[in-house]
């Protein structure tokens, strides 16, 4: 019978991370000399996480082949061809990441033959398909959390620009004032991003010093002057303009699917994913931008997004309504040292993390007790029978639905 493994993840030290968060998180000494922006937790070949298992070190994805039914349960061995479906992460944005989408399934099977057969490496730069797979993504805030997220209503966008007192005879506006549907949007976002460099630097240029004269400014116009201060001349910094913006309070979350525009802003959470690195950016960044194939890929449908809150489960655990086959969130919350949570006997794989407080996790069949405390992570095989946990703690848990 198989054992829970403690995990020991990858931290990813990109320019956009913070210095405190991850550390303080797992007990680290704070603030870190680099920024530490994502804690993978998962099996991806990138950043798999480690275990101990018999005595042995070795990768997830290592431990999860010695025996994928038993580890992964049956029916989710079969589905996802013995391979975790989903990856973890805790992250950490202490300025924007870039704006960016991820394709569809059918678009990423396509686009990684396609550079397949062009042969380039799959860690080239200019390399957009790094597996086969789609990406859609659920964010959890941990801490207030700002984000970019799918295209505003395009009444929303006329009524923004109007107020900044910027001509309708614009090309880029007038696009979308004649053609106020899923087309002119698509051809309004291509004239921002195909515009001359020079002009960008104008148009930006001119927006900042119109919000500027201002007398109260909203979110978005905020942001954009933060983004062109932080990029200057990247008309990314528009975004705010044509996205919406979205601000999470700690429990809340967001499901993006895949094909929608997208950027992290600033704040701390547990991203949830299907296990896939295919990202196409299309601005705040200095990596590789094809403008063509993300447009190819993007959904222009104008949306609300919708703010996701825990429902009310059994047993002390509370999930997040999200559709997607590959994963799902959910959270337990003891509140007092006499808590206690009995898992299911039907279950697939788990994964889990504390957050806050303290708790013991116990392996009913084998009667083995671990620790949990603020980033602890665990792994919990199908073939475990039943656990336990008592304590007072947050402890939140990825799982494939069963």
């Amino acid at each position: 019978m198989h054992r829970i493994v403690v995990l020991e993840n990858r931290i990813q030290e990109y320019a956009w991370g913070s210095k405190t968060f991850i550390p303080e998180l797992i007990g680290k000494s704070s603030p870190a000399r680099k920024p530490k922006a994502e804690m993978w937790m998962g099996s991806h070949p990138r950043a798999p996480s480690m275990v101990l298992h018999d005595g042995n070190r070795m990768s997830l994805a290592e431990f999860i082949h010695t025996d994928p039914p038993g580890i992964l349960g049956r029916g989710t061995a079969e589905k996802f061809h013995n391979e975790l479906p989903f990856l973890f992460k805790v992250i950490a944005a202490a300025r924007p990441l870039s704006i960016q989408a991820h394709p569809g399934k059918e678009q990423a099977k396509t686009g990684f033959l396609r550079e397949n057969m062009h042969k380039i490496p799959l860690d080239a730069p200019e390399r957009i398909y790094r597996d086969d797979n789609h990406k859609p993504e659920l964010i959890c805030a941990l801490e207030p959390f700002w984000a970019l997220k799918g295209f505003r209503k395009i009444e929303d966008i006329l009524e923004m620009t109007a107020n900044l007192g910027i001509s309708a005879k614009r090309s880029w506006i007038d696009i979308l004032r004649s053609r106020p549907n899923e087309r002119g949007l698509k051809d309004f976002f291509m004239a921002l991003m195909d515009m001359e460099k020079d002009r960008k630097q104008y148009l930006l240029k001119e927006i900042a010093e119109r919000i500027g004269g201002l007398s109260v400014i909203s979110p978005a116009y905020e942001w954009i002057l933060r983004l062109h201060r932080e990029h200057p001349g990247d008309i990314g910094a528009l975004s705010p303009l044509f996205l919406n913006i979205v601000h999470l309070q700690p429990g809340e979350a967001m499901h993006i699917p895949s094909r929608e525009l997208h950027s992290y802003l600033e704040g701390s959470g547990l991203e949830l994913m299907a296990n896939s690195d295919n990202v196409i950016r299309s601005g705040l960044t200095n990596k590789h931008i094809d403008i063509n194939e993300l447009v190819n890929i993007l959904d222009f449908r104008p949306h609300l997004p919708d703010i996701l809150r825990p429902e009310r489960g059994d047993s002390l655990e509370d999930y997040y309504p999200a559709t997607a086959e590959e994963f799902r969130l959910s959270v337990i919350t003891l509140k007092d040292t006499d808590s206690s949570y009995k898992s299911s006997r039907l279950r697939s794989a788990e994964m889990m993390i504390c957050t806050e407080g303290e708790a013991l996790l116990i392996d009913i069949g084998k009667e083995e007790v671990l620790e949990l405390r603020r980033g602890i992570s665990l792994f919990i095989p199908a073939a475990v029978e039943r656990y336990l946990i008592r304590g007072k703690a947050t402890i939140y848990k990825a799982s494939v639905p069963f």
